[in-house]
């Protein structure tokens, strides 16, 4: 994939809806609450984002267009795991431990195991956790009550939207818009299902933690 196909991600991600309902006020308010665990549950998030890029490229290790636009993006969300780690260092919190929550597992449980169905959900499943990844952020830089924060999350705003703007890219070029938005809309409708519900115990909040506002905001759709 060229440099400008790289770069017009931001444009055709602007016109790609995809996730199909909001997060809730109840998240917000868990995530305001516990900013410190938070903080290092976002960190172990940059680190598995980062894995997550490098377990495609060496699943398709002779995609040579793969690993142009997937390598650059693992090694940005590793300075974003860096940064956040600094963070952490500096207010005295250590990269402990914590059990994930069952998001990541039940949207990898939604792929399908043949190819080239198995590529296509890869690349969907991904592009759905940056999308989620950028809507809570974007919650958090215009809530956080910390200054700090909302600095570090407003300013990984514009990357995080790169990032599901390279997978919309490389499922579209690969699969077609009509078989690409038609898959997006059901694992869409899962990605709500899974984070439907309300978290049992206050000390298992994550970054992906359930919370959401049941209503449709935005169908997984292209518009324009």
């Amino acid at each position: 994939m060229s440099n400008s196909a790289i770069a017009a991600a931001d444009a055709d991600t602007s016109r790609v809806k995809w996730l199909v309902s909001a997060s809730s006020g109840a998240w917000l308010d868990q995530a305001l609450a516990y900013p410190d665990l938070l903080l290092i549950d976002h960190a172990h998030c940059e680190r598995k984002a980062a894995g997550a890029a490098l377990q495609l490229m060496f699943r398709y290790p002779s995609d040579s267009e793969l690993a142009a636009v997937l390598s650059p993006l693992a090694q940005e969300e590793l300075q974003h795991f860096d940064r956040v780690l600094a963070l952490l260092e500096r207010r005295g919190l250590t990269l402990k431990t914590l059990p994930a929550p069952p998001y990541g597992a039940a949207l990898a449980r939604e792929i399908r195991r043949q190819e080239p169905d198995r590529m296509l959900d890869s690349f969907l499943v991904a592009g759905l956790i940056e999308a989620r990844s950028h809507e809570r952020m974007a919650l958090l830089a215009s809530h956080a009550r910390d200054p700090e924060l909302r600095e570090l999350y407003g300013d990984l705003l514009a990357s995080e939207a790169r990032h599901f703007g390279l997978y919309w890219i490389l499922s579209e070029r690969r699969f077609g818009r009509a078989l690409t938005v038609a898959r997006l809309e059901q694992l869409a409708e899962q990605e709500t299902s899974i984070l439907s519900g309300a978290l049992e115990c206050s000390h298992s909040f994550r970054f992906h933690s359930v919370g959401i506002e049941r209503q449709a905001v935005c169908a997984a759709e292209l518009t324009g």
